[in-house]
């Protein structure tokens, strides 16, 4: 029963590269639009504004990265360890 509801998803090593390719995508159009925010409209915000806006900029993409890698591992069967 678990092979015919396997049967649609996407092999491991495929979802894998299509990860990689969608996380690369995400930290570069984060970066470039964390700079634009950052030079344009943080610089007037009062210094407790831009302190969190700078970390919010900074560390926001890790949700979307940890959702991407979420989804690349699912259905990966490891053998146990030992």
């Amino acid at each position: 029963m678990a092979e015919t509801a396997r049967q649609g998803a996407l092999p491991p090593r495929l979802r894998k590269l299509i990860g990689t390719v969608l996380m690369i995508i995400l930290v570069l159009v984060w970066a470039l639009g964390a700079m634009a925010l950052a030079q344009g409209r943080v610089t007037v915000l009062p210094g407790y504004l831009q302190f969190v806006a700078y970390v919010v900029l900074g560390l926001g993409w890790v949700v979307p990265a940890g959702l991407i890698i979420r989804w690349m591992l699912k259905g990966d069967v490891r053998p146990e360890s030992l």
